[in-house]
């Protein structure tokens, strides 16, 4: 079996005359734990729904592999991408709960593509569903808060939220798109530390992208860079240097003088990582 959780080969996307990725290429392996820099715009959001076959590629190439199953090639979804993708969660800043249900009901639903219609009409979850999902709550932190409507709830109390919603589905792979760019700093550290702690504990892949460059040194091994599509780095994220900053986010060196650019805790060395001249 290949230890490769994503695979992406060739990838393009076009909206219009904007290619907003450029043949972009990387794998990522099983258990790592990924950032996913770049300024706004560069394409991190298009690569992550493209991971998930929210977005489809352009026709001409491109191919998509998640968990050694085919997303989507040559800007054609997979005939199986339903099934695959119960192997992918999805957390999104936009914390997508249903405001008006209670956080356990909330978390549950992640269990819906497990479900029969009528089970799922008749919200009819069984207990083995409603103790895996207080499980996961407690992991959380949110336990206490299972039967509390979702609309009352902090941001970082629904992102949290969010978090346990994805590893209810029962996720090998964890996609982030910017989940703490709402969030106050000491809020986005506990999210970031609950995503780095579970996806470990677990044994699952996790790729996050991120605008705080401290966070991805910080809670991930593997830093990978996009600037105007293309990958322009791919290594560990102590690599970074404000040169190469100043570079990604098309900027001048002294404008990163003073920001958190090495955090004071060393990186996670226990994943694999690499560094790659692009």
């Amino acid at each position: 079996m290949t230890n490769t959780a994503i695979r992406v080969t060739n990838a393009s996307k076009t909206f219009g005359a904007h290619l907003a990725l450029k043949q972009v290429s990387f794998s990522i392996e099983k258990g790592e734990t990924v950032a996913l820099l770049g300024a706004s715009g560069s394409g991190k959001s298009t690569l992550i729904r493209s991971l998930c076959g929210l977005e489809v590629l352009d026709a001409s190439h491109g191919k998509i592999e998640v968990c050694g199953e085919l997303i989507q090639s040559n800007g054609i979804r997979s005939a199986t991408l339903k099934q695959s993708r119960q192997k992918i969660g999805v957390i999104f800043q936009q914390f997508n709960l249903i405001g008006q249900l209670d956080l356990m009901t909330n978390v549950m639903i992640a269990r819906c593509p497990h479900m029969p219609l009528w089970r799922i009409l008749g919200r009819r979850f069984t207990q083995e569903d409603r103790a895996l999902a207080a499980e996961t709550l407690d992991k959380v932190g949110l336990l206490a808060h299972a039967n509390q409507r979702a609309s009352t709830l902090s941001g970082d109390q629904q992102q949290r939220a969010a978090v346990a919603r994805a590893l209810v589905q029962g996720a090998n792979v964890i996609l982030a798109d910017e989940p703490v760019a709402s969030l106050d700093p000491e809020a986005a550290r506990n999210v970031m530390e609950i995503l780095q702690e579970l996806t470990q504990a677990l044994g699952l892949t996790l790729l996050v992208s991120l605008h705080q460059v401290s966070l991805a040194q910080r809670f991930c091994a593997r830093t990978i860079a996009l600037r105007q599509g293309s990958i322009v780095f791919d290594g560990p994220g102590s690599k970074l240097t404000q040169q190469a900053l100043a570079d990604l986010y098309g900027c001048q060196v002294s404008e990163f003088e003073h920001a958190e650019i090495h955090s004071s805790e060393q990186p996670i060395t226990h994943v694999p990582h690499r560094l790659i001249a692009v």
